[in-house]
Protein backbone atom coordinates (compact mmCIF):
# COMPACT_ATOMS: atom_id res chain seq x y z
CA UNK A 1 0.00 0.00 0.00
CA UNK A 2 1.45 3.35 -1.08
CA UNK A 3 0.77 6.62 0.66
CA UNK A 4 1.10 10.08 -0.87
CA UNK A 5 2.16 12.79 1.55
CA UNK A 6 2.06 16.47 0.57
CA UNK A 7 4.28 18.60 2.75
CA UNK A 8 4.44 22.38 2.91
CA UNK A 9 7.30 23.67 0.80
CA UNK A 10 7.76 20.39 -1.08
CA UNK A 11 6.42 21.85 -4.30
CA UNK A 12 8.09 25.26 -4.01
CA UNK A 13 10.35 24.86 -7.01
CA UNK A 14 7.48 23.65 -9.20
CA UNK A 15 4.93 26.21 -8.08
CA UNK A 16 4.74 28.28 -11.26
CA UNK A 17 4.83 25.14 -13.39
CA UNK A 18 1.93 23.80 -11.31
CA UNK A 19 -0.12 26.87 -12.23
CA UNK A 20 -0.07 25.60 -15.81
CA UNK A 21 -0.60 21.98 -14.80
CA UNK A 22 -3.75 22.92 -12.89
CA UNK A 23 -5.14 25.11 -15.68
CA UNK A 24 -8.21 22.89 -16.00
CA UNK A 25 -9.07 23.62 -12.37
CA UNK A 26 -8.67 27.30 -13.18
CA UNK A 27 -11.13 26.99 -16.09
CA UNK A 28 -13.56 25.01 -13.91
CA UNK A 29 -13.56 27.56 -11.08
CA UNK A 30 -14.03 30.48 -13.48
CA UNK A 31 -16.85 28.78 -15.38
CA UNK A 32 -18.55 27.67 -12.15
CA UNK A 33 -18.43 31.22 -10.77
CA UNK A 34 -20.05 32.58 -13.94
CA UNK A 35 -22.86 30.01 -13.73
CA UNK A 36 -23.46 30.45 -10.00
CA UNK A 37 -23.38 34.25 -10.10
CA UNK A 38 -26.43 34.49 -12.37
CA UNK A 39 -28.23 31.30 -11.36
CA UNK A 40 -31.93 31.76 -10.65
CA UNK A 41 -31.91 35.39 -11.82
CA UNK A 42 -34.70 36.52 -14.13
CA UNK A 43 -32.47 38.26 -16.67
CA UNK A 44 -29.24 36.35 -16.07
CA UNK A 45 -26.04 37.76 -17.51
CA UNK A 46 -27.87 40.91 -18.65
CA UNK A 47 -27.05 42.22 -15.15
CA UNK A 48 -23.49 42.58 -16.43
CA UNK A 49 -24.71 45.43 -18.64
CA UNK A 50 -27.50 46.79 -16.44
CA UNK A 51 -25.32 47.48 -13.37
CA UNK A 52 -22.77 49.74 -15.08
CA UNK A 53 -25.59 51.36 -17.08
CA UNK A 54 -27.49 52.30 -13.93
CA UNK A 55 -24.26 53.53 -12.31
CA UNK A 56 -23.56 55.71 -15.35
CA UNK A 57 -27.09 57.16 -15.32
CA UNK A 58 -26.89 58.06 -11.62
CA UNK A 59 -23.43 59.62 -11.94
CA UNK A 60 -24.53 61.50 -15.05
CA UNK A 61 -27.42 63.06 -13.12
CA UNK A 62 -25.23 63.94 -10.12
CA UNK A 63 -22.14 65.29 -11.85
CA UNK A 64 -23.46 66.52 -15.19
CA UNK A 65 -27.01 67.69 -14.46
CA UNK A 66 -26.80 68.74 -10.81
CA UNK A 67 -23.15 69.72 -10.30
CA UNK A 68 -22.90 70.78 -13.99
CA UNK A 69 -19.27 69.73 -14.31
CA UNK A 70 -17.93 70.07 -17.87
CA UNK A 71 -17.26 66.91 -19.89
CA UNK A 72 -14.29 68.20 -21.91
CA UNK A 73 -16.20 68.34 -25.19
CA UNK A 74 -17.30 64.71 -24.95
CA UNK A 75 -20.94 63.60 -24.45
CA UNK A 76 -21.14 63.18 -20.68
CA UNK A 77 -22.59 59.62 -20.81
CA UNK A 78 -19.55 58.51 -22.82
CA UNK A 79 -17.09 60.29 -20.52
CA UNK A 80 -18.70 58.77 -17.43
CA UNK A 81 -19.10 55.27 -18.83
CA UNK A 82 -15.44 55.26 -19.88
CA UNK A 83 -14.70 55.72 -16.16
CA UNK A 84 -17.37 53.32 -14.91
CA UNK A 85 -16.02 50.41 -17.00
CA UNK A 86 -12.54 50.10 -15.38
CA UNK A 87 -13.87 51.03 -11.94
CA UNK A 88 -16.61 48.41 -12.06
CA UNK A 89 -14.07 45.80 -13.12
CA UNK A 90 -11.77 46.74 -10.24
CA UNK A 91 -14.59 46.87 -7.67
CA UNK A 92 -16.09 43.53 -8.76
CA UNK A 93 -12.64 41.92 -8.68
CA UNK A 94 -12.03 43.08 -5.10
CA UNK A 95 -15.44 41.91 -3.93
CA UNK A 96 -15.15 38.46 -5.50
CA UNK A 97 -11.46 37.71 -4.96
CA UNK A 98 -11.48 38.80 -1.31
CA UNK A 99 -14.03 36.05 -0.50
CA UNK A 100 -12.75 33.50 -3.00
CA UNK A 101 -10.59 31.49 -0.59
CA UNK A 102 -13.32 31.35 2.07
CA UNK A 103 -15.85 30.30 -0.55
CA UNK A 104 -13.60 27.44 -1.69
CA UNK A 105 -12.53 26.32 1.80
CA UNK A 106 -13.65 22.71 1.23
CA UNK A 107 -11.49 22.42 -1.87
CA UNK A 108 -8.48 24.09 -0.26
CA UNK A 109 -8.58 21.87 2.83
CA UNK A 110 -8.70 18.63 0.82
CA UNK A 111 -6.26 18.76 -2.10
CA UNK A 112 -3.05 20.46 -3.14
CA UNK A 113 -3.00 23.02 -5.93
CA UNK A 114 -1.47 26.49 -6.21
CA UNK A 115 -3.88 28.59 -4.13
CA UNK A 116 -3.23 31.59 -6.34
CA UNK A 117 -5.58 29.97 -8.88
CA UNK A 118 -8.61 30.77 -6.71
CA UNK A 119 -8.42 34.60 -6.52
CA UNK A 120 -7.04 34.70 -10.08
CA UNK A 121 -10.12 32.90 -11.41
CA UNK A 122 -12.35 35.45 -9.61
CA UNK A 123 -10.52 38.33 -11.31
CA UNK A 124 -10.80 36.61 -14.69
CA UNK A 125 -14.57 36.26 -14.27
CA UNK A 126 -14.77 40.01 -13.59
CA UNK A 127 -12.66 40.59 -16.70
CA UNK A 128 -15.13 38.58 -18.79
CA UNK A 129 -17.94 40.74 -17.41
CA UNK A 130 -15.89 43.82 -18.25
CA UNK A 131 -15.70 42.83 -21.93
CA UNK A 132 -19.44 42.16 -22.03
CA UNK A 133 -20.14 45.58 -20.46
CA UNK A 134 -17.85 47.18 -23.04
CA UNK A 135 -20.46 46.36 -25.69
CA UNK A 136 -22.65 49.04 -24.13
CA UNK A 137 -19.86 51.59 -24.57
CA UNK A 138 -19.68 50.64 -28.24
CA UNK A 139 -23.43 51.28 -28.39
CA UNK A 140 -22.95 54.73 -26.86
CA UNK A 141 -20.29 55.55 -29.44
CA UNK A 142 -22.72 54.59 -32.19
CA UNK A 143 -25.64 56.51 -30.61
CA UNK A 144 -23.66 59.74 -30.30
CA UNK A 145 -21.80 59.11 -33.59
CA UNK A 146 -18.51 59.48 -31.75
CA UNK A 147 -15.49 57.81 -33.31
CA UNK A 148 -12.32 56.94 -31.37
CA UNK A 149 -8.93 57.85 -32.83
CA UNK A 150 -5.76 55.81 -33.36
CA UNK A 151 -5.15 56.03 -29.59
CA UNK A 152 -7.58 53.17 -29.10
CA UNK A 153 -4.77 50.77 -30.01
CA UNK A 154 -3.22 51.58 -26.61
CA UNK A 155 -6.34 50.41 -24.76
CA UNK A 156 -5.02 46.85 -24.11
CA UNK A 157 -2.18 48.38 -22.09
CA UNK A 158 -4.61 50.22 -19.80
CA UNK A 159 -6.74 47.08 -19.49
CA UNK A 160 -3.56 45.31 -18.36
CA UNK A 161 -3.01 48.09 -15.81
CA UNK A 162 -6.55 47.63 -14.48
CA UNK A 163 -6.06 43.86 -14.34
CA UNK A 164 -2.75 44.22 -12.47
CA UNK A 165 -4.31 46.60 -9.93
CA UNK A 166 -7.27 44.26 -9.40
CA UNK A 167 -5.05 41.19 -9.16
CA UNK A 168 -2.58 42.73 -6.73
CA UNK A 169 -5.23 44.19 -4.42
CA UNK A 170 -7.30 40.99 -4.72
CA UNK A 171 -4.37 38.81 -3.60
CA UNK A 172 -3.78 41.01 -0.56
CA UNK A 173 -7.43 41.00 0.48
CA UNK A 174 -7.94 37.28 -0.22
CA UNK A 175 -4.96 36.35 1.96
CA UNK A 176 -5.85 38.79 4.75
CA UNK A 177 -9.48 37.69 4.77
CA UNK A 178 -8.46 34.13 5.62
CA UNK A 179 -6.82 35.25 8.85
CA UNK A 180 -8.88 38.34 9.65
CA UNK A 181 -12.54 37.87 8.75
CA UNK A 182 -13.11 41.58 9.45
CA UNK A 183 -12.16 42.21 5.84
CA UNK A 184 -15.55 40.94 4.67
CA UNK A 185 -16.90 44.19 6.17
CA UNK A 186 -13.97 46.38 5.15
CA UNK A 187 -14.02 45.53 1.42
CA UNK A 188 -17.52 46.96 0.72
CA UNK A 189 -16.43 50.17 2.45
CA UNK A 190 -13.26 50.33 0.33
CA UNK A 191 -15.32 49.91 -2.84
CA UNK A 192 -17.88 52.52 -1.84
CA UNK A 193 -15.29 55.03 -0.65
CA UNK A 194 -13.10 54.40 -3.70
CA UNK A 195 -15.93 55.35 -6.06
CA UNK A 196 -16.01 58.85 -4.59
CA UNK A 197 -12.25 59.43 -4.57
CA UNK A 198 -11.77 58.16 -8.14
CA UNK A 199 -12.57 60.27 -11.24
CA UNK A 200 -15.41 57.99 -12.33
CA UNK A 201 -18.13 60.61 -12.72
CA UNK A 202 -15.89 63.49 -13.74
CA UNK A 203 -12.61 64.24 -15.47
CA UNK A 204 -9.54 64.34 -13.21
CA UNK A 205 -8.57 67.58 -14.99
CA UNK A 206 -11.11 69.20 -12.61
CA UNK A 207 -8.72 68.50 -9.71
CA UNK A 208 -6.54 71.56 -8.91
CA UNK A 209 -2.99 71.26 -10.25
CA UNK A 210 -1.44 71.55 -6.77
CA UNK A 211 -3.39 68.48 -5.60
CA UNK A 212 -3.32 66.41 -8.73
CA UNK A 213 -0.16 64.41 -8.02
CA UNK A 214 -1.34 63.57 -4.50
CA UNK A 215 -4.74 62.64 -5.91
CA UNK A 216 -2.98 60.23 -8.26
CA UNK A 217 -1.72 58.18 -5.32
CA UNK A 218 -5.03 56.42 -5.91
CA UNK A 219 -3.83 53.98 -8.61
CA UNK A 220 -7.23 53.91 -10.32
CA UNK A 221 -6.79 57.56 -11.28
CA UNK A 222 -4.10 56.66 -13.82
CA UNK A 223 -6.14 53.69 -15.06
CA UNK A 224 -9.33 55.73 -15.62
CA UNK A 225 -7.41 58.62 -17.18
CA UNK A 226 -5.69 56.13 -19.47
CA UNK A 227 -9.00 54.60 -20.53
CA UNK A 228 -10.40 58.00 -21.40
CA UNK A 229 -7.25 59.04 -23.24
CA UNK A 230 -7.34 55.86 -25.34
CA UNK A 231 -11.08 55.95 -26.02
CA UNK A 232 -11.90 59.63 -26.33
CA UNK A 233 -9.10 60.69 -28.64
CA UNK A 234 -7.95 64.30 -28.70
CA UNK A 235 -10.64 65.52 -26.30
CA UNK A 236 -8.65 64.35 -23.26
CA UNK A 237 -5.02 64.57 -22.23
CA UNK A 238 -2.90 62.16 -20.22
CA UNK A 239 -1.19 63.85 -17.28
CA UNK A 240 2.14 62.03 -17.37
CA UNK A 241 3.28 62.57 -13.73
CA UNK A 242 -0.07 61.20 -12.57
CA UNK A 243 0.12 58.25 -14.94
CA UNK A 244 3.70 57.41 -13.93
CA UNK A 245 2.79 57.49 -10.23
CA UNK A 246 -0.24 55.25 -10.73
CA UNK A 247 1.81 52.80 -12.80
CA UNK A 248 4.49 52.64 -10.11
CA UNK A 249 1.95 52.06 -7.31
CA UNK A 250 0.15 49.36 -9.32
CA UNK A 251 3.45 47.57 -9.93
CA UNK A 252 4.22 47.68 -6.20
CA UNK A 253 0.74 46.43 -5.27
CA UNK A 254 0.94 43.51 -7.70
CA UNK A 255 4.49 42.54 -6.71
CA UNK A 256 3.84 42.79 -2.98
CA UNK A 257 0.48 41.02 -3.37
CA UNK A 258 2.11 38.00 -5.02
CA UNK A 259 4.91 38.01 -2.42
CA UNK A 260 2.55 38.15 0.58
CA UNK A 261 0.12 35.61 -0.85
CA UNK A 262 2.93 33.12 -1.54
CA UNK A 263 4.33 33.71 1.92
CA UNK A 264 1.14 32.84 3.80
CA UNK A 265 -0.66 30.40 1.51
CA UNK A 266 0.96 27.33 3.07
CA UNK A 267 -1.16 27.90 6.16
CA UNK A 268 -4.50 28.48 4.43
CA UNK A 269 -5.66 24.87 4.84
CA UNK A 270 -4.99 25.01 8.60
CA UNK A 271 -6.69 28.37 9.21
CA UNK A 272 -9.57 28.22 6.80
Amino acid sequence: MHELVIEAGRTERHYWRDLWRFRELFYFLAWRDILVRYKQTAIGIAWTVIRPLLTMLVLNIVFSKVAKLPSDGVPSPILIFAGVLPWQFFANSLAESSNSLIGNSNLISKIYFPRLIVPASAVIVSLVEFFISALLLAGLFAWYQYLPTWKIITLPFFILMAFSAAMGAGLWLAALNVKYRDFRYIVPFIVQFGLFISPVGFSSSRVPETWRLLYSSNPMVGVIDGFRWALLGNETTLYLPSFALSLTIITLILGSGIWYFRRVEKGFADVI
